[in-house]
């Protein structure tokens, strides 16, 4: 037990250390200026970031217990990738006119520069993202332990 949660903890630390190495990579690239952003791989991952063990556990669940009401979850992003371009090409030009590179200051300049509004943006992203990694964290214990906590929450 012992060896598999260091192991478990290992690779997470891999994994994160992993990230910050491709985020600094992405970085020096933007800055010599041969951004990543342009990239048909880059999107493609990006689109990979939907299927987590947020949406495998939580399809494969409501689909076993409900049948075909799984699909919502599918249809709804599938829909945002094929028609929200429009949407994402205007929000695109305006995060380009008023550098802006998050949600927070997205919303806190389309109320005047708002610190305020970016701050409570900031910290509602922050607080409503704890219960997702908490089911993230659940997501991967079960896994590893063979699933057993994953028959005693659908219990």
């Amino acid at each position: 037990m012992l060896a598999s949660s260091l192991f478990l903890l290992l690779a997470a630390t891999a994994y994160i250390g992993l990230l910050f190495v491709i985020a600094s990579f992405g970085d020096r690239r933007a800055r010599a200026g041969r951004s990543l952003i342009n990239s048909s791989v880059v999107y493609a991952l990006s689109l990979a970031v939907y299927c987590t063990s947020w949406t495998f556990y939580g399809s494969v669940g409501r689909a076993a217990a409900r049948g075909l009401d799984f699909l919502p979850i599918y249809l709804g992003p599938t829909l945002v990738f094929c028609l929200g371009w429009v949407l994402l090409s205007r929000i695109l030009r305006v995060s380009k006119a008023h550098r802006i590179t998050s949600i927070a200051d997205l919303l806190g300049s389309r109320f005047g520069k708002s610190g305020a509004v970016a701050g409570l943006v900031t910290a509602i992203a922050v607080f409503g993202s704890v219960p997702y990694i908490a089911l993230q964290a659940f997501a991967y214990s079960a896994t590893f332990s063979g699933g057993q906590s994953t028959r005693q929450l659908l219990q």
